[in-house]
Formats: structure tokens, sequence, C-alpha cells
């Protein structure tokens, strides 16, 4: 029961940090204050009341429209709220079904309430840069600065959590050391891409935010895990590109094909994010693949 009901609460508190993410998502490339003016319909420029600022439900309500102008309200809208209650409500489930489990330790809550924690906060972040970099191309570095920063303090409690008093100091200062040399690897690996792309092309085809992006990842889940989901973001992002190139409207236009912009953040967050998910069954059964 307890399980139930804290998933539900978990749930209905992402869609909440959904919607504020849909604020921010339209007010943050306008360099607009994300708490006033209240939430206005972009196109007739009416204040909107309480109850179509409901998540999720006021969009259902109104029909993904609004209710004076009769404007469509875009489906960004709903899916940002559904994937960060979902993601929430997931991590909600996990963490409750690890501490109904027997003989609980204080340091076994403690553990599994920070990983919860710190997966929750990434997969907001994450969705965040993803909705902004597919929509503006554009990944800002007031956010994924101070989220490379967080990340490791993330992995610094979790290193403390995790050790004994005696050892404390020594496991803070080798997890740090960890995470630097991390954050250096996976910020170079975009960065040596970037380079061969502009040797090749005399263009820059990858660009700084992806960088600081990758480093992001490596903060927070460490460099194997970052790459798996540099690899996972990489198959995703060249699928979208074939997608992309067998629309008529793109092969109709010469030399068009070379000139399309993806959004590789997008496709780096939603490798992160699938990382968080499913990473170590990803990398177990890669492992006992590769013992054949």
């Amino acid at each position: 029961m307890l399980r139930v009901l804290g998933t539900v609460l978990a749930a209905l508190a992402g869609l909440a940090f959904g919607s504020f993410l849909n604020v921010c998502a339209n007010r943050w490339p306008r360099r607009m204050s994300v708490v006033k003016p209240r939430s206005y319909c972009a196109s007739c420029g009416r204040t909107l009341h309480w109850w179509e600022n409901i998540p999720l439900a006021s969009w259902i309500a109104l029909r993904g429209r609004c209710r004076t102008c009769r404007a469509p309200i875009g489906w960004r809208h709903p899916i940002v709220e559904l994937a960060i209650g979902a993601l929430w409500a997931h991590e909600a489930w996990r963490f409750f079904g690890e501490i109904s489990g027997s003989g609980l330790l204080p340091y076994d809550f403690n553990y599994s309430l920070t990983i919860a924690i710190g997966d929750c906060i990434l997969c907001w972040i994450l969705v965040a840069l993803a909705v902004l970099d597919a929509e503006n191309l554009w990944l800002p570095d007031w956010i994924t600065l101070p989220g490379i920063a967080l990340g490791i303090v993330y992995n610094l409690i979790i290193s403390a959590l995790q050790s004994l008093y005696w050892f404390w100091q020594q496991n803070l200062i080798t997890t740090l050391e960890r995470a630097l040399v991390a954050i250096l690897a996976a910020a170079c690996l975009i960065l040596l891409i970037r380079l061969i792309y502009w040797l090749i092309r005399r263009r820059e085809g990858v660009g700084m935010g992806d960088v600081k992006l990758m480093a992001l990842l490596a903060a927070w889940l460490g460099l194997i895990s970052a790459l798996l989901a540099f690899a996972l973001g990489v198959v995703l992002g060249a699928l979208f590109a074939v997608i992309l190139l067998s629309a008529p409207s793109t092969r109709k236009q010469a030399g068009g094909w070379a000139l399309k912009k993806i959004p590789l953040g997008s496709f780096l967050c939603i490798g992160g994010i699938m990382n968080v998910l499913w990473g170590e069954r990803i990398l177990d059964a890669y492992r006992q693949w590769a013992q054949f």
C-alpha cells in the first residue's frame, strides 16, 4: 500500500514539475521570468485561470486548445508532463520496493533515497535540455555547468554513504578524482568529434553545448555509463537522420540534407535517461554477449 501511495504522489509531483518545466521552456529562450507574469495564452495574451493550469488534466479538458481564441496548445506540454511524471513514478516504485524489504538498515534507506532523488533531479535536467535543444538548438551554460557541479556533489554524497568512517576522506578524494577524469574524458570525446568534423567539412558540426552536456552526463553517471548514453544517443540520432532524409521535402532540396541541423543534445539526453532506467541491464547484457 505504501509503495502504491508513494508512487502516485511521486507521479503527481512529477506532473507538477513537468508543468513548471513547460513554463521554463517557453520563457527561458526569450529571457523572461518564470515567475511573472502569470501563465497566459501565447496567442491571445489572456491570463489563464487556475483550473486551466492543472497538469495534463487541463490540456485534456480543453482538447489542446485555448478556451478563448481556440489556438492550439502544442503536444509538447502533455508529453513533457507525462515524461517527468512517469520517470519520477518509476523511481518512487523502485525506492519503495527496496525499502519494503525486511531488515533494512538506516544506511540502506539513506543510500536508496539519495539514489532516487538524484535520478529524479537528473531526469528533470535532461528532459529540460532535450526540449530546449530540440526547439531552439540551445543548451544553456547556466544549466549544464551547475549540472556538472551538482553531479560531482551527488557522487560525493553517494561515496560518503558507501564509506566506513575511517575510509571516508580517502574515498571522497578517490571519487572526486574519478569524477574529474570522467568529465574530462567525456568532454574530450565530443571535442575530438567536433575537430574531425571541422577538418573534413570546414564548418562546425557539434556545438560546445554538446561538450558540456557530455561532461554533465559523466559527472552524474560516470564515464562508462556516459559512453553508453552517448552510444544510445548516436544510434537514435542516426535513426532520426535516416527518417529525415527519407522525407520527400528533404529529397527535393538539392544538397538540403547536408544543411539540416540535428539536435544531438536531445538524443544524448534521451540516451542519458535510458541509462538511468536500464543502464545496468544493458551493460550486463553486453558483458554476457561479449563473453561468447
